[in-house]
């Protein structure tokens, strides 16, 4: 009996599992995948199980729409639950922060989105004043510009009274913001992958942090995860937080979809068998005795 045709067939073999596994990530559990759960795939393809409710309000924070996208992983939604409610209660009476979407129940596409789909996702809209400072709701989706003015529309209604007037503006609420972000990046829960939001906002809000003295640490933590998108917009009327795949994810059908920071849980190190010991344990389950008979032909007397 020849080991290279037996060989060529576990060569084949592993080619063809490899190809089912890839298949199972980027779709969902099987009963021929049973271990995938959670957030699989990457997050651009990829769905959810055991998905956990974002609940339509809390301390600090409340949804912008009552149905759809609210559900992540456990990690994600303690992030926003944490990170709202300090942001409240360091700055008492300020407006709540605006969450949008989520994931669906379940993952896999969502409307308006390339992403959201493995519950590592969330969009939050940005904190808002008036032009005198004031805090105010978030108007919803507008463009913030360099200067830190977003224009809500001609002739509407002033965002902190009822009077009608001119071309009304909000102004970006670095002060909240930032302690957002702060939350988020020193969240134990988060393990944030990205903070998607446009330059000339993450400009502010770094300058904001250097003049309040924090810690450089910290401020190289939030300059590594803030981050414009190259393949979407700009993102200067929310910021999108994706986490990153923990530990236990990873051997469950996570992908990462991004770096790997330093900071972040250490990704598990699998100790794969050689090529030959594995070939011959697939023999083996398929020819019984085939695989010993193999490797006294290719290596008689023990020899390598």
């Amino acid at each position: 009996m020849h080991s290279r045709p037996l060989l060529v067939l576990a060569t084949f073999l592993l080619g063809l599992v490899a190809l089912c596994c890839a298949a199972c990530v980027g779709s969902s559990p099987t009963p021929l995948a049973p271990a995938l759960r959670g957030s699989i795939g990457v997050p651009h393809h990829g769905v959810i199980t055991d998905a956990v409710e974002l609940p339509k309000q809390g301390a600090g924070y409340r949804l912008l729409r009552s149905g759809g996208a609210r559900w992540g992983t456990a990690g994600l939604v303690a992030a926003v639950q944490r990170a709202a409610a300090e942001v409240a209660r360091a700055r008492p009476g300020g407006e709540p922060l605006l969450v949008g979407d989520l994931s669906a129940r379940y993952g896999g596409a969502a409307r308006g989105h390339r992403s959201h789909r493995t519950g590592r996702d969330a969009d939050l809209l940005l904190y808002a004043l008036t032009p005198d400072g004031r805090s105010v709701r978030s108007p919803g989706f507008v463009q913030f510009g360099p200067d830190g003015l977003a224009r809500i529309g001609d002739g509407a209604a002033d965002p902190a009274s009822s009077r009608p007037g001119a071309p009304q503006y909000v102004r970006f609420d670095v002060e909240r913001e930032w302690l957002l972000v702060k939350s988020l990046v020193r969240s134990p829960d988060a393990h944030v992958q990205w903070l998607f939001l446009a330059r000339w906002l993450e400009a502010l809000l770094i300058e904001y942090a250097r003049a309040l003295g924090e810690d450089p640490e910290l401020i190289w933590y939030a300059e590594s995860v803030l981050l414009q998108p190259s393949d979407s917009t700009a993102h200067a009327d929310h910021l999108h937080l994706r986490v990153a795949c923990t530990s236990d994810d990873f051997l469950s059908g996570c992908l990462g979809g991004g770096p790997h920071w330093p900071w972040l849980p250490a990704v598990p190190q699998l100790v794969a068998p050689s090529d030959g010991d594995l070939a011959a344990a697939l023999l083996d389950d398929l020819l019984p005795g085939c695989a010993a008979a193999s490797s006294r032909v290719a290596a008689p007397d023990g020899a390598l």
